[in-house]
């Protein structure tokens, strides 16, 4: 009847677990950086949507109102002689006026639209793979807080099974007692040793709600028991022995990949620098004087103008700093692929550590049991020659903890192992 009490207890706790891919995964939704992959991409479709309206046609008005000190007026002579001919010309008036418009189209720009296009979507690249590399951090974040969990729930378990056989033995000195076969002062250093077991239970207790409310407002749900991975499946996903240097999935090196791939396309934009452009316009005013000069000259009124045409240019200035700019991009690179190596080598240096460390968990762990076995085979004799009289009930209390010892010393061996093992796959990049 108490098992099937105790095991209709845990359904609430069972049903309320969460896998460390879960927890990994919660975090990652929940963490306010996500929103910056939206607003990046955002970003890079306005802006690339304002380089490509470089093909609209460009439409510019203007207004000018000018009064010269000169304009162009008659000869002396053909004034005296348009005179003596009974004409009145005046000349161009000093005050001048003009609204007008101009259009422009671009025909050909030598890739230059198209490279700032490119550039601006490998910024863009650039930003999301940066905001990747913090993201990712947050899995190691879980992993510190989920593992703590687990090791806190393990020692909640074994200081109960070390209250209840403290308990039993209570039990066992209460009646010994009774019979006149035990002293009250056997009676009371037993009490008091588990009353200092309960006082560890709320101790830790206490810790376990604190890191469980840190853990469910990491990952934004409510995290209160946490799965241990299944050991087997824990190291397949470790990668023993090492074959040479692993990490490439790690998004460190996507950022500097995506950077290595923004220098390219600013290559590329410096040799469209360099070709000419071709372009069509039209203007077109209203105003005074006029294209047609001498008839402005005779009449002075206002009259609509326009012309159209078309326009080659080659700005050869980018030719000056071309051999400095590219230069420029190379160090870049070089800077880029000097930071590559020199993450893969402490990442590779990190996968050793935490081999050697998946191996001496092993290791302790081969012997964790045997030592368990031996603590409780002595326990139970502690027990025996307790009722015997043979040993006093300290020695039993100290057996007691000897043996709840060794399993918390297993314990720890086998979260810190799995923590390893997870740690191992951060390093390496897997999901």
């Amino acid at each position: 009847m108490r098992r099937i009490i105790l095991g209709l207890s845990m359904l609430p706790m069972i049903a309320l677990a969460q896998t460390l891919e879960e927890c990994q995964q919660a975090a990652e939704r929940n963490y306010p950086l996500i929103r910056q992959y939206g607003l990046i991409e955002k970003t890079t479709d306005l802006t690339v949507a304002n380089i490509q309206k470089g093909w609209l046609p460009q439409i510019s008005a203007s207004a000018q109102a000018t009064l010269q000190s000169d304009v162009m007026s008659w000869p002396e002579q053909m004034q005296s002689m348009l005179t003596a001919m009974g004409l009145d010309l005046k000349g161009l008036k000093k005050d001048q006026y003009r609204v007008g418009i101009d259009v422009q189209q671009m025909v050909f720009d030598g890739g230059a639209i198209k490279s700032q296009k490119e550039i601006a979507k490998r910024q863009g690249d650039v930003q999301s793979a940066q905001t990747e590399v913090m993201l990712y951090s947050v899995r190691k974040r879980v992993n510190e807080m989920y593992f703590g969990l687990l090791l806190l729930d393990e020692q909640l378990k074994l200081n109960a099974d070390l209250q209840a056989s403290l308990a039993s033995n209570e039990k066992k000195l209460a009646s010994m007692l009774k019979g006149g076969t035990a002293s009250e002062s056997d009676f009371n250093s037993v009490k008091a040793e588990r009353l200092n077991v309960v006082q560890q239970a709320t101790s830790l207790q206490a810790q376990r709600q604190a890191l469980a409310r840190m853990l469910s407002v990491f990952c934004g749900i409510e995290a209160k028991a946490p799965s241990k991975p299944p050991r087997e499946e824990a190291f397949g996903a470790a990668v023993l022995p090492l074959e040479g240097d692993r990490g490439e999935l790690r998004p460190e090196l996507r950022a500097i990949d995506a950077q290595l791939r923004l220098a390219d396309v600013q290559e590329k934009a410096l040799d469209a620098a360099l070709k000419p452009k071709l372009g069509v316009f039209a203007q077109g005013y209203y105003g005074y004087p006029g294209y047609n000069v001498f008839e402005d000259m005779m009449r002075r009124r206002f009259s609509w103008n326009g012309m159209i045409g078309a326009r080659l240019s080659w700005n050869i200035g980018a030719l000056y700093t071309r051999k400095n700019d590219k230069a420029k991009l190379d160090v870049q690179r070089s800077a880029l692929h000097v930071q590559r190596e020199v993450f893969l080598f402490n990442n590779h240096l990190e996968q050793i550590q935490q081999n050697e460390n998946i191996e001496r968990y092993q290791k302790l762990m081969a012997d964790d049991e045997e030592i368990i076995a031996l603590r409780s085979s002595i326990r139970k004799a502690a027990e025996s020659k307790l009722a015997h009289g043979i040993i006093d009930v300290n020695g039993l209390v100290k057996e007691i903890n000897a043996e709840n010892s060794a399993r918390v010393q297993r314990s720890v061996h086998e979260i810190e192992m799995l923590k390893e093992i997870y740690d191992l796959k951060y390093t390496l990049g897997e999901k």
